[in-house]
């Protein structure tokens, strides 16, 4: 299975550059409810995922709590808990869901390290499952009986 399957294209995602300052963070981030984001360098690369605990503790530990001054902070100051590893798109089934198995989205790179989309953990979720009804319906299919004539019928008449 290819992976380009799963990917949600850049376009439709919501993403940061590395340097937004917190405020046009928030103002992006405010009517998306995502509990994490992938951050972007200005190049297009993956640098990294950040998440609302990022930055509740960046504010705590790094900035006080002043929105004027939010103006003025790069995201790029806030450390990141951990980031999400990324993939490409050449990627087997097997690593796609090892690494999905640890975050709710894998970031997907080009050859060049330039961001792409994500494949989020519900996509692999919804073919694994689908992919498992389908060989439970086709073993039930393959165990019902074959019908036969009917007792006393003469085929062919």
């Amino acid at each position: 299975m290819n992976i380009l399957f799963f990917l949600s294209p850049k376009q439709d995602l919501m993403y940061v550059y590395d340097d937004f300052t917190l405020r046009q963070t928030l103002e992006k981030w405010e009517n998306n409810r995502y509990a994490s984001i992938p951050v972007l360098n200005r190049q297009g690369e993956y640098v990294g995922t950040l998440t609302e605990g990022d930055i509740l503790w960046g504010l705590k530990n790094l900035h006080g709590l002043d929105i004027e001054a939010a103006e003025d902070v790069p995201i790029a100051s806030f450390p990141h808990k951990r980031d999400y590893l990324p993939v490409t798109v050449t990627t087997s089934m097997d690593q796609l869901i090892e690494a999905a198995m640890s975050q709710n989205f894998v970031p997907v790179v080009d050859d060049r390290g330039i961001f792409i989309g994500i494949v989020r953990r519900q996509a692999i979720i919804r073919y694994c499952y689908d992919k498992s009804r389908a060989k439970e319906s086709d073993a039930r299919n393959k165990t019902l009986p074959v019908s036969s004539p009917a007792a006393g019928a003469r085929p062919g008449v």
